[in-house]
């Protein structure tokens, strides 16, 4: 599946926009697996590297990592540059999981 295809779910798909050389992105690796565990099958969550997916970066405007984005059905409907808690991010993804 592509990039774009995968956003198109009707369920919430989390996008960690990251790179390699990146401390914080590295420190959100373990939460990110936290809130997956939490979470389950109610939303995907998928790592794109910004240096081997520049297109990507450059589509939604990734000036710094870590970014995450939630998208559903294709739109963008939170977004979020920088370090964030577990429990935040499962707050956010249990919005958009509980509306249509």
């Amino acid at each position: 599946m592509t990039f774009d295809e995968i956003i198109q779910s009707d369920k919430p798909v989390l996008v960690d926009f990251f790179a390699e050389w990146c401390g914080p992105c590295k420190m959100m690796a373990p939460v990110l697996k936290e809130v997956k565990a939490v979470i389950g099958d109610a939303a995907a969550i998928i790592k794109v590297d910004v240096d081997k997916s520049p297109g990507a970066a450059n589509q939604y405007q990734v000036q710094g990592v870590p970014t995450f984005i939630l998208f559903k059905k294709g739109k963008q409907v939170w977004r979020n540059s920088g370090v964030i808690t577990k429990i935040k991010l499962i707050e956010v993804i249990k919005n958009f999981t509980d509306k249509n």
